[in-house]
């Protein structure tokens, strides 16, 4: 089968087309999906540049977190509803050779959603890993209705997802944007928008001057996050990021990994996506053999929504 990877580390000219082994036969609990769409992640950017702890030692590596296909094959004695020719997507956690940028791959059925009713495939690739993500940093936060949320990256797939999850948990949202994206974040359903930038905490303080009662630290901020949150208050991090303890803050690293498993948590996204909760964003699609070309434009900055390679 055709597979998109590298055989060594390091910029986008290390990927290339590979002819891997079909996958085997889904085993009880697995499915087998024909991969039509595989979102492009800076997470697969990270993996790319350099090998996990992860990673086996050989190659070939094979990235991607994102499918959406067809079900070709249902372990036998697999409980689901899915059928053999659904649409479905699917999040995908890669080692070695195993990845979303994949003709074909075998997943978990606790991995696996339909697509959301009245989307593209395409669409549908932009949602599990960063939706999930989302949820999870939400569920870690554990706020409750009527409570402040902060969002760094607010214009991005995570950050996007991030502000229209808190707004359905009924939270009032503080996101930052540049100047051209403040129209598609106020559209996203936050409260106030603020400018982008390392002053991102005073900001927040003229809004609500005991500070957040959390922070979704999406664009990696870090350390400058902190003074936008109360005492005793939150900052969930996504690259495994922790501060020093101060002022009772607790931080929250998000590894998308333990729900990867939730098929509950993944069908809840499919719904709000057809309840209008959530709005699916593809900035571009590529043929899968263009993946270079995706991961430099995806590293040049200022993409808004997913791309995606189309197998």
């Amino acid at each position: 089968m055709k597979a998109i990877g590298v055989m060594d580390f390091g910029g986008p000219e290390t990927l290339e087309v590979l002819d891997l082994p079909n996958p085997p036969d889904a085993e009880k609990g697995w499915v087998r999906i024909r991969v039509r769409c595989a979102a492009v992640n800076p997470a697969d950017i990270a993996m790319r540049r350099q090998r996990g702890p992860a990673q086996p030692p050989s190659p070939p590596y094979v990235f991607g977190m994102d499918a959406a296909g067809i079900v070709e094959q249902i372990g036998e004695g697999t409980h689901t509803p899915l059928k053999v020719g659904d649409q479905v997507m699917a999040i995908v956690i890669p080692q070695g050779s195993y990845g979303a940028y994949s003709e074909q791959i075998v997943v978990p059925v606790d991995s696996v959603a339909p697509v959301p009713a009245g989307t593209t495939l395409p669409e549908s690739a932009t949602l599990p890993m960063n939706g999930l993500t989302a949820r999870l940093a939400l569920d870690e936060l554990g706020l409750k209705p009527g409570d402040t949320l902060a969002v760094t990256g607010a214009a991005g797939t995570l950050g996007g997802y991030a502000i229209q999850l808190a707004k359905a948990d009924g939270l009032a949202v503080i996101a930052d944007a540049a100047d051209a994206d403040e129209k598609l974040v106020r559209e996203l359903g936050a409260d106030h928008v603020i400018r982008r930038g390392q002053d991102f905490s005073s900001q927040v303080r003229e809004i609500v001057p005991p500070g957040a009662d959390a922070v979704l630290d999406c664009a990696l901020l870090n350390d400058a996050v902190v003074p936008a949150v109360r005492d005793g208050g939150g900052v969930a991090t996504v690259r495994g990021f922790q501060g020093e303890v101060q002022r009772g803050v607790t931080f929250h690293p998000v590894y998308v990994p333990h729900y990867a498993r939730e098929v509950e948590k993944l069908d809840r996204l499919r719904q709000q996506v057809v309840e209008g909760q959530l709005t699916l964003r593809v900035a571009k699609t590529f043929p899968a053999e263009q993946a270079a070309d995706a991961h430099r434009m995806l590293e040049a900055g200022g993409v808004r929504g997913r791309l995606v390679l189309e197998f």
